[in-house]
């Protein structure tokens, strides 16, 4: 398994400059993104054993971080174009 990070702009290179546009103009897209990265930084952080946890709570935080990541890549390619 890859312990790489999984960051919004490397996942989704295409909508970049999207990305950037909603986190400024888009409340909710803003908030969406923070709670991303934040529990993005949580599964890292499990998976390298920086901060090691069980593998049940490790699985919850991968499903979070899954439901978000879904939720963003919508925003992205079916709201109105930024």
């Amino acid at each position: 398994m890859s312990h790489t990070p999984h960051e919004l702009n490397d996942d989704f290179p295409e909508h970049a400059e999207k990305i950037a546009a909603l986190k400024a103009s888009d409340a909710h897209f803003a908030k969406l993104s923070d709670e991303y990265h934040e529990i993005n930084r949580a599964v890292h952080r499990a998976e390298t054993d920086v901060e090691p946890t069980d593998d049940v709570h490790l699985t919850e935080m991968r499903k979070e971080r899954a439901f978000l990541k879904d939720q963003i890549y919508h925003m992205l390619t079916h709201d109105a174009p930024a």
